[in-house]
């Protein structure tokens, strides 16, 4: 970990920032970034970063995040008005000299309405949410991603919800000048909502649940490089993540409710190269029919390539996770006990 009383954020690295900004967006989106970044060794270095900047101090987060912003805020000016224009403004907010810096290194990338709100917790936002007015509650819902939406929509009183939805179906456009300045009052009036979020900033729990997210490849390749700079962290790590030849923990039922889910191919793809412990759960868990065609199909298939059934395993995990978030499957932790109620 790093010491985070010495770290200030002109000696943060760029890696630093970066790993810092994803933390605050949250793992969903932090794991899209990551699989666009071709340079593999930046990518084993931002999640370096990610599991040892434990707690970040809110003026760095707080630094971090208005830099980005700049960019942001430059990326709209440009699609607004133009280059020129965009130099304009920025220099009459930040003083030539930052303005050129922005402009240099701008992402391309613009930065939705609300956006800030898409890791907040959705039964948190919805109780924030409830007493506002109808009509921005759906503006603000209209721009989030849908299943976001979606899970706030759900925790709102039912006496709004209809309301609510019918103002989202009959919304036309919003002009950006009033949107823009409706975004900031809500940032302002709710930015407990999302700050208790970041607070909590990363460290390897954030980390684990980005690598859960990435393909078996990257995950691979990334852990293998934590367990050559920090063997603890990884094996921390390691603990707090499901990989494929974890499906042995799931009991029965849970089992067969992932099977259902799953087409055949990718079912005898990920079975590829994996322990007979793990085969013999997948098979003892289907009819005796469809395990036999199961084997018959992995036996036809022949030899295939390792990042066919490396993608074929991130599909399951993915639907394991998905099912285990909606409660209808529970994953075992280690070290983790949890009390039944008849």
């Amino acid at each position: 970990m790093y010491n985070l009383e010495d770290l200030t954020f002109s000696r943060m690295t760029n890696s630093q920032k970066v790993a810092t900004l994803l933390i605050a967006l949250g793992p969903g989106t932090a794991t899209e970034v990551l699989r666009n970044i071709p340079d593999e060794e930046l990518i084993e270095q931002i999640t370096v970063d990610i599991a040892s900047l434990n707690k970040i101090p809110k003026e760095i987060l707080d630094e971090v995040l208005e830099e980005f912003y700049s960019y942001f805020q430059a990326s709209n000016l440009i699609s607004r008005g133009g280059l020129d224009y965009a130099k304009k403004i920025l220099e009459e907010a930040y003083g030539e000299e930052r303005a050129k810096f922005v402009i240099e290194r701008l992402a391309s990338s613009r930065n939705n309405p609300f956006q800030f709100f898409n890791e907040a917790d959705p039964a948190q936002l919805a109780s924030s949410l409830q007493h506002e007015n109808p009509q921005l509650i759906a503006l603000v819902l209209a721009y989030l991603k849908p299943d976001k939406a979606a899970g706030i929509i759900s925790h709102l009183p039912e006496k709004i919800q209809s309301t609510v939805a019918i103002k989202i179906a009959e919304m036309d456009r919003t002009n950006p000048e009033i949107l823009k300045e409706v975004e900031k009052i809500i940032e302002t009036k709710f930015s407990s909502v999302v700050v208790q979020d970041f607070s909590k900033a990363g460290g390897i729990e954030v980390l684990a649940d980005i690598l859960n997210r990435t393909d078996r490849s990257s995950e691979k390749r990334i852990m293998e490089s934590l367990e050559n700079q920090d063997i603890d962290m990884a094996e921390k790590i390691r603990e707090l993540m499901f990989v494929f030849e974890d499906i042995i923990k799931l009991d029965d039922r849970s089992v067969q409710r992932v099977l259902r889910e799953v087409e055949t191919k990718d079912i005898a793809l990920a079975l590829k190269g994996t322990g007979d412990e793990v085969k013999e759960k997948i098979f003892v868990n289907m009819s005796e029919r469809a395990s036999a065609m199961l084997k018959d199909d992995m036996e036809y298939m022949g030899p295939v390539r390792a990042k066919e059934v490396q993608e074929a395993q991130t599909t399951i995990v993915a639907i394991i996770r998905a099912l285990e978030a909606t409660g209808e499957i529970v994953i075992a932790r280690e070290g983790v006990e949890d009390d039944l109620i008849e």
